[in-house]
């Protein structure tokens, strides 16, 4: 597939992992000092060594200044629409507009169900993130008359009050590996996040071309949807993010590691690389 034109951004993954407490928002913090355009955090609610992220992304908010935060990704199946839609439109209010929204529906079923979550098949899951995505829109948009009505199989909301309103349209972001959710990215999201080490050879352009197709069928343009990708320190060089660039359209790039030292060689050598590289490709 084509370079779809996006910037370069690069961002970084960090674990929430509760001990040492602050160290999750130290290097949230350090990110911000090193230039990474966001920073982000899985999202466990069932694993008790984890902060619980929402809370995270709370927290790193206030003490950071510039730096955007997003969840890599937020389990759906624990975090209801409608009171993630409102939690997301507090934090980028409060945040200045700081704001993505990273979703994903559910993979650890039995963690999931085992703190009261409700198992579902993959295509199930499909559904209720699809429902999900049209009752936090429906939320954001608080302008539109009248109360929220959307009537899933997996989400029912009968006359919710809409709003508030984000300070800026808060991306969603859907992480997507499975053909099913790729056409779902397609048709409702703003952007694909797959990470690179589970996916299949080839994997990008097959996704591109699936998330293109749907969005095409939807009447959207496939270039308005932002490619991103979760690495992994050490298995790319700057050549190869480059080519993926170049010649898959992602343009965000999120570092995995919770090393000081990765992430300090990363911005100070291999971010200037990967931007020469792709400047000098779009020439």
């Amino acid at each position: 597939m084509p370079d779809y034109g996006h910037p370069l951004r690069f961002a970084t993954f960090i674990s929430p992992a509760n001990s040492p407490t602050h160290r999750p928002v130290e290097l949230a913090q350090l990110s911000e000092r090193l230039g990474f355009d966001f920073v982000t955090f899985q999202d466990h609610p069932y694993k008790a060594d984890f902060l619980d992220t929402w809370t995270l992304l709370s927290w790193a908010a206030a003490r950071t200044e510039r730096i955007g935060l997003s969840g890599n990704v937020l389990n759906l199946p624990l975090r209801p629409p409608a009171v993630l839609a409102r939690a997301m439109a507090s934090l980028d209010l409060l945040s200045g507009g700081r704001t993505s929204l990273g979703l994903g529906a559910g993979f650890y079923w039995d963690a999931v169900q085992a703190v009261g979550g409700r198992r579902l098949t993959p295509l199930q899951g499909v559904t209720a993130l699809s429902e999900a995505i049209d009752v936090i829109r429906g939320v954001w948009d608080a302008d539109v008359p009248g109360t929220l009505t959307v009537e899933g199989e997996f989400y029912k909301v009968h006359g919710a009050e809409r709003g508030p309103a984000p300070a800026h349209h808060i991306p969603i972001w859907l992480g997507a590996h499975k053909p099913k959710m790729q056409d779902l990215v397609g048709r409702k999201a703003d952007g694909w996040l797959p990470s690179l080490p589970v996916m299949e050879p080839g994997g990008l352009p097959k996704g591109n071309a699936i998330i293109d197709d749907a969005a095409r069928a939807a009447g959207r343009d496939p270039r308005t949807i932002t490619r991103l990708l979760n690495i992994f320190p050490g298995q790319q060089t700057a050549e190869a993010l480059a080519q993926m660039t170049l010649e898959d359209g992602v343009s965000t790039f999120i570092l995995a590691s919770d090393e000081r030292d990765v992430l300090e060689r990363f911005a100070a050598e291999t971010i200037p690389a990967v931007r020469e590289h792709v400047a000098h490709g779009r020439e």
